[in-house]
């Protein structure tokens, strides 16, 4: 019993070193890193907005192209290799100034980032499953804050240093290739076999559903633009340097624990409320990180930011498989275009809403109201979906 015991645990941490170098790192390490670019290539808003978008781009094809059967007997290989993959195009953004490649690099990336969610999520959450160890799951979202804070470390060192900004992105690459390595290590097995997946029927859409998934998709545009430009507005606050990944550091603390946290609003307010909640708290870090003076602003926003936008993403997932009865597959598909969606038009419309007026007040205030219009489409849903 024991050692199930132990294989399990070390399993769900291969998970989480998963989830910190695909997500926390291939995904979201950009963040603190851009600064850097925009002032060493002399790099627009806009075009900050348009890589960011490329990488969230290829993060929603990837999630489409991972729901196919493909992948079916072969989940572990599948994931060391986009692992591996994610660690190489980090090194290979520094090996560029040019945007066109900017933009091919951060959209493999994207999909390469989606591959191993969705992979390495199938394997652990059916071993939890099978061992009745659903308590564990928060350990394998907590990856996404370990890997935003290693990379804030990392960056953080790398300033003192007086490294530029292509020696981030080849330590992030150095950090995610090291944690492939720890990756394979633990995680032995792919997913546990429940037999042939039955065909699902069509998804039956109700005014419930419709709801959830416009609220999903109207969140993925309000968190996606303090998360790809929190660090660059800490620079134009005029900061001390080390503020700059010392607030990402404080983001990346705050999402670690985050779904251990709000599970306990969940078992006492359910899922549906504990979300409209989370997105009324990320949408005061929002409008905080432009709107609070100083340095209080930049770093309550990430507080807030980190405390609610991991736990946010899958509540709104639980939400959605709840509605779509047999159809769970469907559903989540269906989620995560809208979802992705919002998160694609997202940075684009910050960057040029932050170029045109010279300041991310007016993209990070509308993209808390976004937040307070996904609340308040969400709160209806709580009659259908506790």
């Amino acid at each position: 019993m024991r050692d199930e015991s132990s294989s399990l645990l070390k399993l769900t941490l291969g998970g989480t070193v998963a989830m910190a170098v695909a997500m926390g790192i291939g995904r979201f390490v950009y963040t603190p890193i851009l600064p850097g670019m925009m002032a060493g290539l002399d790099m627009s808003a806009a075009n900050a907005g348009l890589i960011a978008s490329a990488n969230y781009l290829g993060y929603l094809v990837g999630a489409i192209l991972a729901a196919g059967g493909w992948g079916a007997g072969r989940e572990r290989a599948v994931m060391l290799v986009s692992l591996l993959a994610s660690g190489l195009l980090c090194l290979a953004m520094a090996l560029t100034g040019s945007l066109a490649v900017f933009l091919s690099i951060r959209f493999a990336a994207g999909v390469a980032s989606a591959f191993v969610m969705v992979f390495i999520s199938t394997i652990v959450f059916s071993h939890l499953a099978a061992a009745n160890a659903f308590d564990k799951q928060w350990l394998h979202f907590g990856g996404v804050g370990l890997g935003i804070s290693v990379s804030s470390l990392l960056i953080g060192a790398l300033m003192l240093a007086h490294g530029g900004w292509r020696s981030g992105w080849i330590g992030a690459a150095a950090l995610s290739l090291a944690g492939v390595v720890v990756v394979a290590m633990l995680v032995r097995d792919g997913p546990v076999k429940t037999g042939d997946a039955a065909r699902e029927p069509a998804l039956v859409w109700n005014a419930a559903l419709l709801r959830i998934v416009a609220a999903y998709g109207v969140f993925g545009f309000g968190y996606i633009v303090t998360a790809t430009f929190l660090v660059a507005i800490v620079r134009n606050s005029g900061a001390p340097a080390l503020f700059e990944p010392g607030v990402w550091l404080a983001t990346g603390l705050a999402a670690a624990p985050s779904v251990w946290l709000w599970n306990h609003a969940v078992r006492r307010l359910g899922y549906t409320a504990t979300f409209v909640i989370g997105c009324l708290v990320e949408a005061v870090g929002v409008a905080a990180s432009v709107a609070v003076p100083g340095l209080a602003g930049p770093l309550l926003g990430g507080i807030l930011l980190g405390g609610t936008f991991v736990a946010g993403t899958a509540y709104g997932l639980a939400i959605g498989r709840q509605l779509a009865g047999p159809a769970t597959r469907r559903a989540l598909a269906t989620m995560t275009a809208a979802f992705g969606a919002g998160q694609i038009i997202g940075p684009v419309v910050a960057g040029y809403a932050a170029e045109a007026t010279g300041s991310y007040a007016a993209p990070s205030l509308a993209a808390a109201a976004a937040l307070l219009a996904a609340a308040a489409l969400a709160w209806p849903v709580r009659h259908a979906v506790r």
